[in-house]
């Protein structure tokens, strides 16, 4: 069955072209050009994907609502923002709502596409893990759950995303040793930029310290990547 993808664009011209290239890689794409329009269609049924644009007609920011509820509803649905706004403020925010990537609009659609089968793969390889035995990581106060994605510090939940979880994964397998981006990138089984593996580590870092004041754990190696403090 082929994979849906929803596609949130205002702009017919782009929305038609990116929609054109998805359906011949053998994506079901369902488009939509507003907020509440994307709103009634996702209560129906949820996608497999999201790709969202920030700025819808005139909500400026509808996409970043609209990454709020899709999220709500799924822990592991993929989120792709493509816009044109391109600060880092706006970078951070979408991957602070839940997005798993953020791209531009001036990016290749050779990269879109690869971004979407490599998020695809991952979801894929997350729903083969559900076959095997339950695995638990506790390093310190953290502890992970392999099959169920979920992590937690001092016994509180703590709320992190699918790329975040794997990232999170690949620094406490090995306390001490430093894992550069290339490294955290293959292990999120996500193709981002090294500027948002950096996002990434400072919302973790962040969502770490509102559970606990005092924590310090992810270490920035300057010039090599980031470790797990043994």
């Amino acid at each position: 069955m082929a994979k849906r993808i929803a596609l949130v664009e205002d702009e017919k011209a782009i929305r038609d072209n990116y929609a054109t290239s998805l359906r011949k890689q053998g994506y079901e794409v369902i488009t939509y050009s507003s907020k509440p329009e994307a709103l009634k269609g996702f209560e129906t049924r949820l996608p497999d994907l999201a790709i969202l644009d920030v700025g819808l007609q005139d909500e400026p920011e509808g996409g970043f609502e609209l990454c709020r509820y899709l999220r709500a509803q799924s822990t592991t649905l993929p989120i792709i923002f493509l816009t044109a706004l391109d600060s880092e403020f706006d970078t951070i925010s979408g991957l602070r709502l839940g997005a798993d990537d953020y791209l531009t609009k001036d990016i290749s659609l050779a990269q879109v596409l690869v971004r979407i089968s490599t998020l695809f793969r991952r979801v894929d390889a997350m729903k083969a893990t559900e076959a095997f035995e339950e695995e638990l990581i506790e390093v310190s106060k953290l502890k992970l759950d392999i099959n169920r994605f979920v992590a937690s510090w001092s016994e509180q939940p703590l709320d992190i995303t699918l790329t975040e979880f794997w990232i999170l994964h690949a620094l406490v397998k090995r306390p001490g040793h430093v894992k550069n981006r290339d490294q955290l990138m293959e292990a999120a089984k996500a193709v981002v930029d090294d500027s948002t593996v950096t996002s990434h580590i400072k919302r973790l870092r962040k969502k770490f310290v509102a559970l606990d004041e005092t924590f310090d754990r992810i270490e920035t190696v300057y010039g090599m990547g980031y470790r797990w403090k043994a």
